[in-house]
């Protein structure tokens, strides 16, 4: 007998440190809000209410350019105790319905309601009765996309934020591909995204013009992965309990550094400290990624992959400061660094802690949501409220592939 045709649902929380802040203190909502550091410190947004986002203010901007901005920000210090808090309440509310739910952040899960606490058959409804749970028990408001997989009902959630529903019925799923352009895809950044419209991939469906050895030529490995999602395919399952997929650290400094001897102590510490959890871990990692940002904020990230992987300390850390070679750090400015390692191994028995790939591109980069709405002319959805777990079978990716980076409608509603 044929399986059930899979019912999943992608929830993500609307603006949601800031949504707490103003639920929490009166006199903020309505307000523009943004919580995160001070701009005479180098901080950065972390969260913005959608009365910031009016004004061009995002996730993850420099504070001072949101100030610039938006003159009359409010800037409201985080408390992540609070937001954990408030996040094992809608978590509970998850479990409640299911136990296959997968967190990717404190704000947004996947869960997969094919069998449900509910006995509820359209997964439509079951959103629905989600959102309404949360708002009473929280006062936030969340939204929703429905979908057959998880990679449709990911984009869908933020489709109509806030508080939105999106359904992709079975039936509606070619429809919804038609609309998306090609950095919809997931895996694919802006230097992925680059190539491709080079190559004169422009629209998500596009990529079925290709076959396989000549997508390849272009984008490695993921070829496969790219055309089973250019046609909606996406057997993933939703994992109630993830393995950690990269672990990386970075800093931002009060004064720029441009001394290339201190730049490669800074790295080569990062470096030593990833590595120490990697062993605390008993993993290992095949690939190591260096992040740089320029006085400028042009940030670039460049990765080293190499087998067999490692958790060599000496090792992460002499290919960590060998990248810096592939940048302008010392010849230019510095105000931020990060370095760290992805595609990982059990190092007790060599295999993958997970599906071949690397984790989600960074936060600083927007979420796959707001890169597919961008070009139809809608507003951007949530980029999200720090680092996301969804991630995808993958070469050796960084923020974006092994490749050097450089970054400088709604749908029907059938029976889901």
């Amino acid at each position: 007998m044929a399986s059930p045709q899979r019912r999943i649902v992608h929830v993500d929380m609307d603006a949601f440190y800031a949504s707490v802040e103003q639920r929490d203190d009166p006199e903020l909502r309505g307000r523009p809000v943004v919580v995160g550091g001070r701009p005479d410190q180098r901080g950065v947004v972390a969260a913005a209410s959608y009365e910031a986002r009016a004004f061009g203010v995002r996730s993850a901007m420099p504070m001072a350019n949101a100030v610039r901005r938006c003159p009359e920000l409010v800037i409201v210090r985080p408390d992540f105790t609070k937001y954990q808090a408030v996040s094992r309440q809608v978590f509970a509310l998850f479990r409640a319905v299911t136990p296959a739910v997968e967190p990717l952040s404190l704000d947004e899960a996947y869960l997969d309601v094919t069998e449900n606490a509910w006995a509820e058959p359209l997964a439509t409804t079951v959103a629905k009765r989600l959102k309404e749970q949360i708002r009473e028990e929280t006062g936030l408001t969340a939204s929703a996309g429905v979908a057959p997989n998880k990679f449709l009902a990911k984009i869908a959630s933020g489709w109509r934020k806030p508080d939105g529903l999106t359904v992709v019925a079975p039936e509606r799923v070619e429809a919804f591909l038609q609309q998306l352009p090609v950095n919809a895809l997931l895996g694919v950044g802006p230097v992925t995204a680059r190539k491709l419209r080079a190559h004169g991939i422009v629209a998500l469906v596009d990529v079925r013009r290709f076959d396989v050895e000549r997508l390849t030529s272009i984008v490695g490995s993921r070829a496969d992965w790219l055309l089973r999602l250019s046609h909606g395919i996406d057997d993933r399952p939703v994992q109630s309990t993830r393995r950690a997929r990269s672990s990386s650290s970075e800093r931002t400094y009060a004064e720029d550094l441009t001394d290339l001897e201190a730049i490669r102590k800074e790295i080569d510490g990062m470096a030593r400290r990833t590595a120490a959890g990697l062993e605390r871990r008993k993993m290992t990692a095949r690939t190591v990624t260096i992040k740089v940002r320029y006085d400028d904020f042009t940030t670039i990230t460049r990765s080293d992959t190499r087998r067999p992987p490692t958790a060599d300390a000496d090792e992460i850390a002499r290919r960590a400061v060998a990248l810096l070679e592939r940048t302008d750090a010392g010849a230019r400015p510095v105000r931020l660094l990060g370095a760290g390692v992805h595609n990982f191994t059990a190092a007790a028995d060599g295999a993958p802690s997970s599906e071949p790939g690397a984790a989600a591109e960074s936060a600083r980069t927007p979420s796959a949501t707001a890169r597919a709405r961008e070009p139809l002319g809608n507003p951007p959805g949530d980029a999200g409220e720090g680092g996301r777990a969804d991630s995808a079978p993958d070469a050796d990716s960084d923020s974006d592939s092994d490749a050097d980076s450089d970054s400088g409608a709604g749908a029907g509603a059938g029976r889901v």
